[in-house]
C-alpha cells in the first residue's frame, strides 16, 4: 500500500489557495461521481478518497493539523509499513506535546524553581538525599499537567489527533467500522501527546536543576 497523500489526490499542489483546492475538489466530485460512472467498480471508492481528503485539506485548521503531520513525499512504487508510518505519526504527537508544555515553562522560571523545591522535598523524603528523580518528576508533571496546558492546547491537540486518525484509517492501519479498534488508535495518539508534555514538562525543570 502506498502513502495517501490529499492534495496528490486533490490534484494540487502544497501551496495552493483555499479557492484552489475547492475548485479541484467541484472538479473532481463532477467528474468521479458514481452516478456519472456507473460502469466503474471503483467509482465509489475513489469519490470516497476524494471527499476525505478534501474534508482535511478544505478545512484551514485540519490543513495546517495535517501539514505539521505529514511524513514527507510519498515513494512511488514502493509498499509502506504501517507499523513505521503509525510510529512516525506518534513521535509527530509526542513532539508536539513536548514542546509545547517547554515553552510555557520556559516563559514562565518562577514556576520552574517552585517545581524544583517540590521535585527536591519529595526526592529527599522518598530516598533520602537530592537528585533529578524520573519516578517523582513523572508523577509531578501528570498531577499539575491541567494547571499548565490551557483549553486551547486541548483543543489544537483533538484537531492533531483528529487529522492523525483519518491519516491512518486511510492508510487502512484500521478499518473505518472497527469502532473498537479507531476508539483503541485515538486513545494512543493522545496518549502520545501525553507522554510529550511530560517530557516537556521533565525538559524544562531539568534545564534549571543544581544538585544540593
Amino acid at each position: 500500500m502506498l502513502r495517501m497523500d490529499y492534495y496528490r489526490i486533490l490534484g494540487v499542489s502544497r501551496e495552493a489557495s483555499d479557492e484552489d483546492i475547492k475548485k479541484a475538489y467541484r472538479k473532481l466530485v463532477f467528474e468521479h461521481h458514481p452516478d456519472r460512472n456507473p460502469h466503474k467498480a471503483d467509482a465509489e471508492e475513489r469519490i470516497r478518497e476524494i471527499n476525505v481528503a478534501y474534508e482535511i485539506v478544505g478545512d484551514a485548521e485540519k490543513r495546517r493539523s495535517y501539514d505539521r503531520l505529514c511524513w514527507g513525499e510519498e515513494p512511488r512504487a514502493a509498499a509502506v509499513d504501517l507499523g513505521l508510518i503509525r510510529e512516525d505519526i506518534e513521535r509527530k504527537l509526542f513532539n508536539e506535546g513536548r514542546k509545547e508544555v517547554f515553552a510555557i515553562l520556559m516563559q514562565n522560571v518562577a514556576r520552574v524553581r517552585a517545581e524544583l523545591s517540590v521535585i527536591r522535598e519529595r526526592t529527599i523524603r522518598e530516598q533520602g538525599y537530592d537528585s533529578f528523580l524520573e519516578s517523582v518528576v513523572t508523577a509531578r508533571a501528570s498531577e499539575i499537567m491541567r494547571d499548565v496546558v490551557t483549553e486551547e492546547m486541548n483543543q489544537r491537540t483533538q484537531r492533531l489527533v483528529e487529522v492523525a486518525t483519518e491519516m491512518l484509517l486511510s492508510q487502512g492501519l484500521v478499518k473505518r467500522g472497527d469502532e473498537g479498534g479507531i476508539r483503541s488508535l485515538r486513545s494512543r495518539l493522545e496518549e502520545s501527546v501525553h507522554k510529550g508534555r511530560i517530557h516537556g514538562y521533565a525538559s524544562a525543570l531539568e534545564l534549571f536543576y543544581e544538585r544540593h
